[in-house]
C-alpha cells in the first residue's frame, strides 16, 4: 500500500504550534493551491488542503511560517472519522506533513518566510590571471 501527497501553495493563516497530553507538538494548518488552467468563466480555482505537521516539522512551521508564505509539503494523505458539534459523524481527509519546505518569494507585504535569492554584482568578484588557477 502506498499514500503520497505533495502540494506547493499558500498558508491561508499563521500555525500555532499545540501539545498533545502526551507533550508531542504538533500544527496544522490549510494550504490553498491554485489549480493550473482556467475554467469556463476565465477564473482560476483554488483548492484548500488541510496538513498537520508533527514534532520538529511542527515546530520548523510554527517557527518560520505565516500566513501568505509559500510552502511545498510531502507527506501522506489520511482519513479520519469524528463527531461534530452536532453530533454528527464525519470524515475528513487531511495530508500528514513528512517534508516541509520554502519555496517561491513570499507573498508581498509578509515580511516573513523564505529568504530571497542572493544577487552578485560584477564589482563583487576579483580578475583572476592564469597563474592564479589551481590547474
Amino acid at each position: 500500500m502506498y499514500s503520497k501527497a505533495i502540494i506547493m501553495g499558500r498558508l491561508t493563516a499563521d500555525p500555532e504550534l499545540r501539545q498533545t497530553p502526551a507533550n508531542v507538538t504538533v500544527t496544522g494548518f490549510r494550504v490553498a493551491v491554485q489549480r493550473p488552467f482556467v475554467n469556463k468563466g476565465g477564473e482560476r480555482l483554488t483548492d484548500f488542503f488541510a496538513v498537520v505537521a508533527w514534532g520538529k516539522h511542527a515546530e520548523f512551521v510554527a517557527k518560520h511560517f505565516k500566513k501568505g508564505n509559500m510552502i511545498l509539503v510531502d507527506g501522506r494523505l489520511e482519513s479520519r472519522e469524528y463527531v461534530d458539534k452536532n453530533g454528527m459523524n464525519q470524515r475528513i481527509f487531511e495530508i500528514i506533513a513528512e517534508n516541509v519546505s520554502f519555496c517561491g518569494e513570499p507573498k508581498p507585504g509578509t515580511g516573513a518566510g523564505a529568504a530571497k535569492p542572493a544577487s552578485f554584482e560584477t564589482s563583487d568578484f576579483k580578475e583572476l590571471d592564469d597563474e592564479d588557477l589551481p590547474f
